[in-house]
């Protein structure tokens, strides 16, 4: 078959595929797109400052609140599998990065490392992969070489699920459970790498907080936290 037919034939299959199950934007069930314009300005906005409930230790922002198509891209990636949202929500990341780093919310370095917020594994293999790591991933492909996504974190054996829990229950949870998953390098521990922890949601704020308390007892410094959405 020749190349000119391949891609007949892979269009129709397509096209079936298509009719078979509706394109939709994942940010708002429009038809069509997989991700509107509309939604796509949506997240261009300005990044929020937050302020959670549980003390982080270091400045916390959001592309959004967690409502309209941060919340609806969010859940459609988490829980029903739209791994295509990963790459619209890293480019929106990969956006908000650079207005913090002009905001100077993020230290000039000459290297930048997002270190994706840990989930247990179990949750991670019944999703198809730790979606917050493949958003991070997006983002730094856009920004280029000097940017690293770095899977230092992970939850240990024990921890439930966080969601439903109050701020108390989730500090609780999290205590000596939020683990390191693969040893810093020399270049993590750097004073010439910004490090960002990246999470899609944020409620109370005690994953962030744990997380930023575990980095730095293997001596790597978070500098700020990056959200997609703030509860």
């Amino acid at each position: 078959m020749s190349g000119l037919a391949q891609r007949h034939v892979c269009a129709i299959a397509r096209a079936g595929v298509d009719l078979m199950i509706p394109v939709t934007c994942g940010g708002c069930d429009v038809p069509g797109p997989r991700w509107c314009a509309r939604c796509a300005a949506l997240l261009a906005d300005a990044p929020v400052v937050l302020s959670p409930r549980v003390p982080v230790g270091v400045g916390v922002w959001a592309l959004g609140r967690y409502r309209g198509p941060h919340r609806k891209a969010v859940i459609e990636l988490k829980e029903h599998g739209r791994r295509d949202l990963a790459a619209p929500l890293g480019h929106a990341l990969g956006e908000a990065l650079c207005t913090l780093g002009r905001w100077g919310e993020i230290p000039p370095a000459s290297r930048l490392s997002l270190v994706p917020a840990p989930t247990r594994p179990l949750a991670a293999r019944r999703r198809g992969g730790d979606t917050v790591t493949a958003i991070a991933a997006c983002a730094a492909t856009e920004l280029g070489r000097y940017v690293s996504v770095r899977p230092l974190l992970t939850i240990r054996a024990g921890g439930r699920d966080s969601a439903g829990l109050d701020a108390r229950a989730r500090r609780r949870n999290l205590a000596q459970r939020v683990g390191i998953r693969s040893p810093p390098t020399r270049t993590d521990r750097s004073s010439h790498t910004a490090t960002v922890v990246v999470d899609d949601v944020m409620t109370t704020g005690a994953t962030a907080a744990e997380s930023v308390r575990v980095l730095a007892e293997y001596g790597v410094r978070a500098d700020l936290v990056v959200v997609i959405a703030g509860a």
